[in-house]
Parts: structure tokens; C-alpha cells; sequence
């Protein structure tokens, strides 16, 4: 279950790099086009969360969209007779970390700038998720 906690608190930081990562390790060849649809949209949540007019993290729909995929990825995460809990402890620290990286990367942002607190922001999510996933 603590898999499952860690890809939701990852999922809390860049919402779709958990989904990546599990289709990169796990789904690659058997679900190709899928895989290559959320490299994608990771690739393009890396490169839009730079700008400044990138919506916060916490806004309702940047919410409901680490909900659902912390959800998906915690219960990727888990046995499979533990699933449905998988998927509940993935939602809940998906959105616990979505409110604590955006107060640590404000206070990163004046202190290092946009561009360097989110590209370390992204080595650290990138790095943690597909550790995650390859386990």
C-alpha cells in the first residue's frame, strides 16, 4: 500500500507523470498507443507547467485531475485484492500533496525562479514515479 501513497503524492505534484511512468514500465508494448498518449500529455503537463500562465495546481479542475489519476496509479500500485483501496489512498495523497508542493514550489518560485523550481520539481517526480513503477 505505501506504493500506492507514494505514485498519489507524485500524481499530487505533476498529475499525469504517475499514469506515464506505469504505461512506460508496464503497459508499453501490450498497449502501445495508450503508452504514447500519456507520454505525451506528461510531456506537455513538463512543459506547460513553466509558464506563467499555467493554472495553480489547486484549482478544482487541477485537483479532480490528480484525484483521478493518483486514483488510477494507486491502484496500479497495489494487489490486486486490494485494488479499490489502492485507488482511495492514491486520490487521498494525490490531493494532500497537491496543497503541500504548491506551498513548497511558491516558496521555491522567489526563490529560484519559475523555470528552475519546476524543472526540479519534474527530476524529483520523474525520478520517483518511475522508481515507483518499476517495482
Amino acid at each position: 500500500m505505501l506504493r500506492s501513497v507514494l505514485m498519489g503524492a507524485v500524481a499530487g505534484a505533476r498529475a499525469m507523470t504517475p499514469l506515464a511512468a506505469l504505461a512506460a514500465t508496464r503497459g508499453g508494448t501490450r498497449a502501445p498507443v495508450l503508452s504514447a498518449g500519456s507520454l505525451l500529455l506528461a510531456a506537455g503537463e513538463l512543459a506547460g507547467d513553466k509558464q506563467r500562465a499555467a493554472p495553480d495546481r489547486i484549482v478544482p479542475a487541477g485537483i479532480a485531475g490528480r484525484l483521478v489519476s493518483g486514483a488510477i496509479a494507486g491502484a496500479a500500485c497495489a494487489r490486486r485484492d486490494d485494488r479499490v483501496a489502492g485507488a482511495l489512498v492514491g486520490a487521498a495523497a494525490a490531493i494532500a500533496a497537491a496543497h503541500l508542493t504548491f506551498r513548497l514550489r511558491q516558496a521555491a518560485t522567489r526563490r529560484w525562479g519559475q523555470t528552475a523550481s519546476g524543472l526540479i520539481e519534474d527530476g524529483l517526480a520523474v525520478a520517483s514515479a518511475l522508481a515507483l513503477a518499476r517495482r
